[in-house]
């Protein structure tokens, strides 16, 4: 997580802090190497949102663009169940960014709970998700002008069929 609770303030990760995890209010601890974007990990080996995932520097910075109080926000379920958003947005809309293959069910899964809610997905995970995309444009059809929507065939490439069965908006 980027965010934990530090003194009863977001805080992001450094060297020295402690905190709480915002969903679950477990310890957590700083996590500042060289090699992976500074986090906070809980204490005792915990995953407090089954849909966490390691965050890439690709993931990290999507969610900066956007304000820090906008970002990593807990969402509860009447029933109990929690997840933490990557992004909500002032009018209520979950971004949910993904750069890391997603099982059908999973994604699915995560649009039935936050329902209003849209993807933004790595194009370039692979190394021919790009080059696939652009040749998918050429024969795609043109259905809006603004803003500039295409209707893709879905069989054309993997990421094209991986989330052609998504029920939001996939950009």
């Amino acid at each position: 997580m980027k965010f934990a609770l530090v003194e009863g303030g977001r805080r992001e990760a450094e060297p020295g802090f402690s905190g709480k995890c915002p969903a679950c209010d477990d310890a957590m601890i700083p996590k500042c190497g060289k090699l992976r974007v500074w986090h906070w990990s809980h204490l005792v080996a915990r995953v407090c949102d089954h849909w966490w995932e390691s965050e890439t520097e690709w993931h990290r910075t999507w969610k900066n663009q956007f304000p820090a109080d906008r970002q990593e926000v807990v969402q509860w379920a009447e029933n109990g169940e929690k997840h933490v958003a990557d992004v909500k947005t002032e009018s209520g809309v979950v971004i949910e960014f993904q750069h890391s293959n997603l099982r059908p069910e999973e994604r699915d899964a995560r649009e039935t709970f936050y329902q209003n809610m849209v993807w933004v997905v790595d194009g370039l995970r692979r190394k021919t998700d790009r080059s696939r995309f652009f040749a998918s444009l050429t024969v795609a059809t043109v259905i809006n002008l603004k803003p500039l929507t295409f209707l893709l065939r879905s069989n054309e490439n993997a990421l094209l069929r991986e989330w052609a069965g998504s029920r939001v908006p996939v950009f």
